[in-house]
């Protein structure tokens, strides 16, 4: 009997695996179609895990992708040119920045951690948010997260994407770009 209802529970889990975020989150996708949409934009971040610059100085293919999307040139930082283009490959025509403190204007800013909002890490050398990523889910103070130009140690000054866990205390602000699909006045 136990092993009946354990093959059970796995086949529901697979079932339920369909219709659920990152983190084991059910939801009803018919139901919703905003949190249909956080999805696609973590899927679309998730197929990124794994790309790594060709020499470390910002460059390859991929990161070209990422850069071009925003009209600069390989070289430059592309933490934001990342998030920017998960958001285009989704089908948002915004945010369209390189620039990381441009995501999080007030209008976009929010205290809702959940799938796919943009969050900011503030460097206090620099006096603004030079860091940012998507967050794939919260565990309790943590958050698990898929972002750009960072590495294992988790710098702004990385060489790939990467799933990473940060602290809820190293964010600065949250963005939710997701909200409202087609903004005209941001970027």
């Amino acid at each position: 009997m136990a092993t009946v209802k354990f093959f059970l529970g796995i086949v529901c889990l697979a079932l339920a695996g369909s219709d659920s975020l990152p983190g084991g989150d059910s939801i009803n996708l018919r139901q919703d179609p905003a949190l249909a949409d956080r999805k696609r934009l973590l899927q679309v971040a998730e197929k990124e895990l794994g790309v790594r610059e060709r020499s470390g100085k910002n460059d390859g293919p991929r990161v070209a992708g990422y850069l071009s999307y925003v009209n600069v040139p390989e070289g430059n930082a592309w933490c934001a040119a990342f998030v920017s283009w998960v958001f285009g490959q989704a089908g948002y025509p915004v945010p369209r920045t390189a620039w990381s403190p441009a995501l999080f204007p007030l209008s976009k800013r929010t205290k809702e951690i959940m799938p796919a909002v943009v969050f900011g890490i503030y460097f206090s050398h620099l006096k603004r948010i030079a860091h940012c990523g998507l967050v794939e889910r919260q565990a309790g103070d943590w958050m698990v997260t898929i972002e750009g130009n960072t590495n294992p140690a988790g710098s702004r000054e990385g060489d790939g994407v990467y799933r990473k866990r940060r602290h809820l205390k190293a964010v600065k602000y949250f963005a939710d770009w997701a909200k409202r699909k087609g903004v005209e006045d941001e970027n």
